[in-house]
């Protein structure tokens, strides 16, 4: 007759199969919850546990099956032990041997596992890596019939186990997300700027142009005294150079040129050959895009037309950087110089200045989808050009005209409702 296994056997066994249950238990929360950037991060330093885990998550439904059948099966067999000793060794009490089971899988496999692979899941994840492997080679044969049926299955709720790899696709408002979660991890002012490079996707060149009407160039209907002053105090490297009005633009000149082209100015001579051709561009080009043309093209500062060719403004590349990197010096003191605030909570500002430095500056969200500045918003909504002392509402905002001067706004009073 066969002699039965002793209590120790058994509950060797039990212990054995309740520590493989939890291996499983954590390895699926690792697993799960590694983030795969420090895994593949891992993997680039030859990082073998990096590797093994990238692999497996690649097929999500082959990983989970391995896991989930390991599990079971220690699971169960456990069961199955308790079982054999409560009968040989205990009387036959099946009911508390599966309590008291069913407790210290909860404890010991279970939950205990699981918080230690959530606190530190990328380390769980690599070192459990190369057994995951080796048994969902052994249950190969399980795991691939146990997939078919739950492919099966999941096609008639038109789910694809192979779907879950899009997960780790991010869009813009999820990254700039996951830049403003990085805390510590990420300096302030680079997540400033990464935010920004990922905002620019949204801007196109009207949103950062400086218009007409504030461009600083070199009119030559003007003396040669008044272009030797602006060459002098100009904080730019490039000046557009025009007859009465930039719609009549002869080209750019390069400060570099400055001296030879005023000698010529002076001198009564032809000064075109020392500016540089004029470089046009849509005001609907995409700011990313804009800034690659940029580099193509070798240059570095355009003029703005809108759909019919008429000149509505400059961008330069300097423009492009101050998007991401912010202005020199201290940018809010700039805004709050632009932006006069009140003590009724208004402000008082020109109406050339941007909606969207107002935006930004107050929080607000004054709509800009058709006008990028104040003169123009007020102007759209009139369909006419506004008067000094007028009242008007947008939305939630009071825009109020102090002083009007050559049809535009020179001074308005804006307040949110």
């Amino acid at each position: 007759m066969q002699e039965e296994p002793s209590l120790f056997i058994l509950l060797s066994s039990v212990i054995g199969l309740l520590i493989l249950s939890a291996f499983f238990s954590g390895s699926e929360t690792g697993m799960m919850a590694a983030n795969k950037i420090k895994l593949k991060n891992l993997s680039k330093k030859s990082h073998k546990g990096a590797k093994r885990s990238l692999e497996l998550l690649r097929k999500p439904d082959l990983l989970l099956s391995t896991i989930l059948v390991g599990n079971n099966f220690a699971n169960i067999l456990a069961s199955a032990l308790v079982t054999i000793i409560m009968i040989e060794y205990f009387g036959g009490s099946i009911l508390i041997g599966s309590v008291i089971l069913t407790i210290v899988i909860l404890i010991f496999s279970e939950i205990t596992p699981k918080t230690m692979a959530a606190i530190k899941p990328e380390s769980f994840a690599t070192r459990s890596s190369f057994l995951l492997k080796i048994i969902s080679f052994v249950f190969r044969p399980l795991i691939v019939i146990t997939n078919l049926i739950s492919s099966s299955i999941l096609k008639i709720f038109n789910l694809n186990a192979k779907d879950a790899s899009d997960n780790d696709n991010l869009n813009t408002q999820e990254l700039k997300t996951l830049l403003d979660e990085s805390g510590a991890l990420i300096p302030k002012q680079y997540r400033g700027m990464l935010s920004s490079i990922l905002g620019m996707e949204e801007l196109v060149v009207e949103d950062i142009m400086i218009p007409t009407s504030e461009i600083i160039g070199i009119d030559l209907n003007q003396s040669p005294e008044m272009a030797k002053n602006i060459i002098e105090s100009t904080q730019y490297s490039k000046l557009p150079v025009f007859k009465g009005s930039i719609d009549n633009i002869e080209g750019i000149l390069h400060l570099k040129d400055s001296h030879a082209f005023l000698d010529a100015f002076e001198d009564g001579n032809e000064v075109k050959v020392f500016l540089l051709d004029n470089y046009f561009v849509s005001q609907s080009t995409a700011l990313m895009i804009q800034l690659r043309e940029f580099q193509l093209n070798d240059a570095n500062i355009a003029l703005v037309v809108d759909e019919y060719g008429e000149i509505e403004g400059l961008i330069s590349i300097e423009d492009i950087f101050k998007e991401i990197v912010g202005k020199f010096g201290n940018s809010r003191t700039e805004l709050e110089k632009e932006f006069i605030k009140l003590k009724d909570g208004s402000i008082v500002t020109d109406g050339n200045s941007r909606i969207r430095d107002l935006n930004n500056f107050k929080d607000w969200s004054i709509s800009e989808e058709n006008s990028k500045t104040i003169n123009g918003l007020i102007t759209e909504h009139l369909d006419q050009i506004p008067q000094a002392n007028l009242c008007v509402e947008i939305g939630v905002y009071r825009f109020e005209i102090l002083e009007i001067d050559d049809n535009s706004i020179t001074k308005i009073k804006i307040k949110k409702e």
